[in-house]
Parts: C-alpha cells; structure tokens; sequence
C-alpha cells in the first residue's frame, strides 16, 4: 500500500480509505453487510478479487475483522470501523446536496434494488407472504423484472418470478425509479407526471410508497436553485 508520506492525521486517514472501492466497501459494511457475496451485491461492478484484496487491507488496518461463521467468513467492522459512520453519512450527504447529475453509467438496476431491500419498512407490509413487481421499460430483457417479497417479517429480492401473484406492479424507467429512490423527485410528483406507474387495487397503489420507501439520504435537503 502506497502512503502519503505525512503525519497529518488526514493524510494517514487517507492512506487506509482512499484506494478506490475502500469507502463503497465500508458503506456496505456499514448497511449490515456480513458476507462476501454480499459485498459483492452492494458493489456488483468489482471484482471478486479487488474486493478480497480491499478487505485484507482493512482487516489489517484494524477496520474489519474476519471470523468463521459455521465455517463461512464473515466479515464486520471493528470499534474503528463503526467509527467511519459519521464520515460516510456526511460523504453521502454531500453527494446529495452538491454532485446530482446522474450519467446513465450511474445506474444500475442490480444496486437499486439491493439498496431497497435492505431497508424495506417490513413492519408497514401485511402479515402474509406479499411481492411487489417492477417492471424497467428502458433496459435490457434479462435486468427488466425484479421482486421485492416481504414474508415472515423478512425482505427478499428476486430476478426470478418467486412464484407469489404480486399485490402490485411498478412500471418505471430505471433513471426515474432510481431518482425517486434518491430523492430527487417525490412519489407523488413522479406518479403525476407519469414517470412511475402502479397497476394494481387502488387500496394498494396507495400503499406503494409506504411500502418501499426512499434510501436514508433522501431526507437530506437539497441547495436552492
């Protein structure tokens, strides 16, 4: 590992977190990610082997610690590493306020959802097994149709119809459904301009947004125009 070569207490700080993919690595750690491939999920642009590289770094910087779950790595951040918290939310935040074009390289469907997922308000869902499907009109056929199932008190994200007749269907572009889930732009405001559709039971529809939510960062205020 390379190193700034200074004793300011940033630089040193700079020397751990600031290979590319450390901080996303972290962020993800931070989420509740525990396992490899779950890793690979929150980051699924980075390869296999970068990411077993970053994490032996951590490890020996004292951020993460590695143990054996029933002989599976697992993966958590140590006193040190929850102490980045602070840092990624006000990264986060910023990101929010001050960098929001979005390039179509931004986008990506296997993030989206994943990020939902993880933050799904199980408790706003009814007592039995229920999906919600959503269908991309603007990718490819193989990325177009995702489920998000919530049974037993627990969220799950499918690529394949999980078999459960979904209680609604969103159909959206990826670019909006993302701004919506970045907050951007509201539910509301992107239902009326039609950027979002819900096929469904309208006692349904209009449970939708309480359903899915926004991400954590959604909340952060914008900059005026």
């Amino acid at each position: 590992m390379t190193t700034y070569g200074q004793f300011c207490p940033v630089a040193k700080a700079m020397d751990v977190l600031d290979e590319r993919w450390t901080l996303l690595v972290v962020r993800e750690l931070l989420a509740g990610s525990t396992h490899f491939n779950e890793l690979r999920r929150g980051n699924p642009r980075m390869s296999p082997a970068l990411l077993a590289k970053r994490l032996r770094t951590l490890e020996r910087a004292g951020v993460v610690r590695r143990t054996e779950d029933a002989g599976r790595p697992t993966y958590r951040l140590t006193r040190a590493g929850e102490a980045l918290r602070p840092v990624v939310d006000a990264l986060g935040a910023w990101g929010v306020r001050w960098i929001s074009e979005l390039g179509d390289e931004d986008l990506d469907p296997h993030l989206l959802f994943w990020d939902v997922r993880r933050t799904v308000p199980v408790a706003a869902w009814p007592p039995g097994p229920t999906a919600v499907e959503f269908h991309l009109d603007d990718v490819g056929r193989d990325v177009a149709r995702w489920w998000l199932v919530v049974r037993s008190g627990d969220a799950d994200l499918c690529d394949v119809d999980p078999g459960i007749e979904p209680a609604v269907v969103v159909r959206s572009g990826l670019r909006a459904l993302t701004r919506v889930w970045r907050g951007d732009v509201s539910w509301d405001g992107a239902l009326r301009a039609g950027d979002v559709e819900l096929v469904g039971p309208a006692a349904v529809r209009r449970e939708v947004p309480r359903w899915i939510g926004q991400s954590d960062l959604a909340s952060v205020p914008r900059p005026a125009a």
